[in-house]
């Protein structure tokens, strides 16, 4: 099929138009695709550059003693915001801030107990995996013990109250059942 050229008054075949155009058309959306593809890999290795800069923490130590006692520390105390986290594996802010604190005081020479009653006093027992026993707390300690000793008293009353069991007398109402359904 020919179609008209109206600038020239000359018949080019119109699928020859068409095969030029998709051509240019393919070769211009590859451009852009590779060049879009480039940019997102770019941006995803700048992204997971920054990523793992922001989540380390760099501490530098005088002895190898106080970075053990910082690796023990972090383990010990909990970070408040999260559930049952320690502050060595939190993410959150409060987790970090906790981290630089502890960094600080080990730097002062305080040591680990030192550390343990300040942070306790900043953020209460409950940042320390560890609570102590006190009159507040007393009931936590004490009544789980509480709660088996009752149910053991419980369970010792109920055998001993329960009535003795005349089996004689027993199977001899099972025995005249059994004479009764053979007949």
């Amino acid at each position: 099929m020919l179609a008209k050229n109206v600038m020239h008054y000359s018949y080019v075949p119109v699928n020859a138009n068409v095969a030029i155009e998709s051509k240019k058309s393919r070769t211009i959306n590859n451009a852009i695709l590779k060049s879009t593809v480039l940019n997102i890999l770019v941006f995803m290795f700048v992204l997971s550059v920054f990523t793992v800069n922001a989540a380390e923490d760099k501490f530098s130590f005088d002895t190898p003693a106080q970075r053990e006692s910082f690796l023990t520390l972090t383990a010990e105390l909990r970070c408040p915001m999260c559930q049952n986290q320690n502050i060595a594996d939190s993410d959150a802010m409060i987790a970090h801030d906790m981290r630089r604190k502890v960094y600080a005081l080990l730097k002062q020479g305080k040591s680990e107990q030192e550390v343990i009653d300040f942070m306790k006093s900043r953020y209460g027992d409950f940042v320390h995996y560890q609570p102590p026993v006190t009159a507040a707390t007393l009931w936590l300690w004490a009544g789980p013990v509480l709660f088996i000793f009752i149910a053991l008293i419980v369970v010792v009353r109920r055998k001993s109250i329960a009535p003795p069991v005349d089996m004689a007398a027993k199977l001899a109402k099972a025995d005249e059942m059994l004479e009764r359904e053979k007949e």
